[in-house]
């Protein structure tokens, strides 16, 4: 059980990394539809805007997936591999 609370907050972080990666990821991936949407009815102007805005989005989220989400997993594999020794 002491383990378990030793390990909490880089387990908290994991979380909080993970889903806001996730969270990003939808966002971006609703934004370029919107793009797409904005296009096909003659918007091209806002288009063209939301869909580099839903490109920064999408690099963000993978940034904090590849960055801080993994980073935050090999800890928490290190601290539950070390606590099981």
């Amino acid at each position: 059980m002491s383990s378990v609370l030793e390990v909490l907050p880089e387990l908290l972080e994991l979380i909080v990394f993970g889903l806001g990666s996730a969270g990003l990821s939808v966002a971006g991936l609703y934004i370029e539809q919107f793009a797409l949407t904005s296009a096909q009815t003659g918007r091209t102007v806002i288009a063209v805007w939301a869909a580099v805005i839903g490109c920064v989005v999408l690099a963000f989220a993978y940034l904090m997936a590849t960055d801080k989400a993994a980073n935050s997993f090999a800890k928490v594999k290190r601290e539950f591999a070390d606590s099981a020794e």
